[in-house]
């Protein structure tokens, strides 16, 4: 799991950070959900089996954020203190551990409208439109009749890491 945090409220670089994630997740060869966090920011999400151990997951996680950010670092973070970050995006990994918690997938956040985590296709970045607090209690129910569930294989798609891992040490 990939939490991006905005530095500022510019979603643009947060889209542009969910993208550089995409490809180095298609270059590994593993499944990749997006959603937004009914907040200020986007999860991405691989489905992995259960055989990892948390420590194994977040180190994987970690080595992935750290490439992207190298291709971008004056856009993108992995620096935990906010007052260092400045107006990059916080690419976190800390989620990845026992006991750490996400809004899940169409969880209405307490915030003013009550805005949801919603799973949204990877093409839905290339709208103008898209905002990570977008979807609400209030028009979930109409997307959903008119939208596919993008997310509907989600556990269809679970992953081992295990050739992700030789792949990415190589890069």
């Amino acid at each position: 799991m990939f939490d991006l945090d905005p530095g500022t409220n510019n979603f643009e670089a947060i889209k542009a950070t969910a993208r550089s994630l995409k490809q180095l997740l298609d270059w590994l060869d593993l499944p990749a959900y997006l959603k937004t966090t009914g907040s200020r920011g986007l999860h991405v999400i691989v489905p992995l089996k259960p055989a990892e151990t948390f420590e194994s997951v977040r180190s994987f996680a970690r080595s992935c954020a750290r490439l992207v950010v190298s291709q971008a670092p004056a856009q993108s973070t992995m620096e935990q203190r906010i007052n260092a970050r400045g107006e990059r995006v916080f690419v976190d990994t800390n989620r990845n551990a026992y006991a750490q918690l996400i809004a899940p997938a169409y969880d209405a956040r307490a915030r003013r409208g009550a805005p949801g985590s919603t799973p949204i296709d990877w093409s839905a970045l290339a709208a103008n439109d898209l905002r990570p607090d977008g979807v609400t209690i209030q028009n979930i129910f109409s997307r959903l009749k008119r939208t596919e569930d993008p997310w509907k294989n989600f556990w269809l798609q679970v992953a081992s890491l295990d050739e992700a891992r030789r792949k990415l040490k190589s890069a």
